[in-house]
């Protein structure tokens, strides 16, 4: 028999609550269950005034619609607002009832603002110190990469630096020496107009530049919790930082790391040397010195207990003047007047040998060394590490908005990471609360099963 159904719909009441429409595995509804901002208000109580202007929008409800839109895949805040007038998960989450006016998209815009984004790694801190309590992360071996974000600007807004050439007219010698200096070291870059924290740089060499932000991230190796988050402009190197987040995860946790995973983009001989100064194993693969004459740096052998440097031939060389991150080492004119191999070491017009070694270039050396004696355990744990870090990576990027930056400037871009990061971590505390049921449950049906008394018939 063929259905009919009356699509009048005039029902004005629904009696119960929003919760009964929404199903228990929706992302929100299982998100939920572990979210706690009751704590929330009290912190955010200085940045409004108590007996004059109108009512705001409560803080939790404001945090939980800026993560029911990242939990959701909708990132810009017009949107999230279209789609909360007609999606009931999303008012239901929000605490908002189907009668109930839902606040304007430019609201969240000036809370943020007004919060400052301290406030929000706050929040995205406390899911890290909710995870550690749930156990699912223990900040032993961590997991460091960065990746880049594209800018919310556009190719007509990119500019150089003209402003630069008139002001050199004016300038003194000195002045214009420096500025020489600073295009030749690649400063001389283009720049946007509309967002000048956004600066140009690229993860491929056969790829072009683009204005982008770069984020430092940190992750636990258990289950894939994010430890910290740290965003810069596009051209900070990934070196710089490991130090700062390390710190940074051991004043969070309270728990002194023991290994720290990372690509070859950290293979320099300051991060070797820091992280050993830590205590910390560090598995990033050395990088071989790159060959830029006939007899490159690494045929050199260096003296750590004499701290002197051996050429290929047996000549020493001598430390002499420093440098920001290492110093100079001389060799005699002498005795690279008798060598033979002098027409391939010495660059044109020099008499001596000059080589360059960094502070920590001993450390560097044995990182080489025992990347050679990698175990099965070492080589498993690294590979680990692409699909936890790159991992986060991709899923930000893929399912939370993370490709491209929603706002402009270095502020509004840490406030969309550290959300994005809360959001994932309580993904992470979620599916843990769901997996400890399920076992609750199997070794309660187990324990029934086995109390349950065992009948044998015998039949005649």
């Amino acid at each position: 028999m063929l259905g009919r159904k009356e699509r009048d719909q005039l029902e004005l009441f629904i009696t119960g609550s929003l919760k009964q429409l929404v199903p228990d595995v929706h992302v929100l509804a299982r998100v939920d269950r572990v979210l706690d901002l009751s704590w929330l208000r009290e912190e955010v109580t200085d940045c409004y005034c108590a007996n004059e202007g109108r009512p705001g929008i409560d803080p939790e409800a404001a945090v939980r619609l800026m993560l029911a839109g990242l939990l959701t895949g909708i990132v810009h805040d017009r949107k999230l607002m279209r789609e909360a007038q007609v999606n009931i998960a999303i008012r239901w989450f929000a605490g908002y009832g189907l009668h109930e006016q839902l606040p304007h998209h430019s609201s969240l815009t000036r809370i943020r603002q007004r919060w400052g984004e301290e406030r929000f790694r706050k929040i995205f801190k406390r899911t890290v110190e909710a995870c550690l309590n749930a156990k699912i992360a223990t900040a032993g071996v961590v997991h460091i990469d960065a990746s880049l974000i594209r800018a919310n600007v556009s190719w007509d807004s990119l500019t150089e630096q003209h402003v630069l050439d008139v002001l050199s007219e004016n300038q003194s010698e000195d002045e214009s020496e420096v500025e020489r200096t600073g295009r030749q070291s690649g400063k001389y870059k283009k720049v946007c107009t509309t967002d000048p924290d956004a600066t140009m740089a690229t993860n491929a060499r056969n790829r072009r530049l683009e204005p982008s932000y770069k984020q430092h991230t940190a992750v636990d190796d258990k289950v894939g919790v994010i430890l910290d988050v740290a965003v810069t402009t596009g051209q900070t190197n990934e070196g710089e930082m490991i130090e700062p987040q390390v710190d940074e995860i051991e004043a969070t946790t309270g728990i002194e790391i023991k290994t720290v995973t990372a690509d070859a983009g950290y293979a320099y001989a300051k991060v070797y040397g820091a992280l050993e100064r830590r205590g910390i194993d560090a598995l990033i693969p050395a990088k071989a010195d790159p060959i830029k004459s006939r007899v490159p740096l690494r045929r050199f052998r260096y003296d750590a207990k004499q701290d002197i440097l051996r050429c290929p031939r047996g000549r020493i060389l001598r430390p002499a003047r420093p440098i920001k991150h290492g110093r100079f080492f001389y060799s005699k004119a002498k005795d690279c007047s008798r060598c033979p191999l002098k027409g391939d070491c010495l660059s044109k017009g020099r008499v001596n040998k000059a080589v360059v070694v960094g502070n920590d270039y001993p450390a560097l050396l044995r990182a080489r060394r025992r990347r050679e004696q990698w175990s099965w355990q070492d080589r498993r744990l690294y590979q680990r590490h692409r699909w936890r870090s790159e991992g986060f990576h991709g899923e930000a990027k893929t399912w939370h908005g993370l490709a491209r930056a929603i706002r402009r400037g270095l502020p509004n871009m840490k406030i969309q990471a550290y959300l994005t990061a809360a959001a994932i971590n309580l993904k992470r505390l979620a599916a843990a609360l769901v997996a400890l049921l399920l076992c609750l449950i199997v070794s309660l049906d187990a324990s029934l099963l086995a109390s349950r008394p065992c009948r044998v018939e015998v039949k005649a």
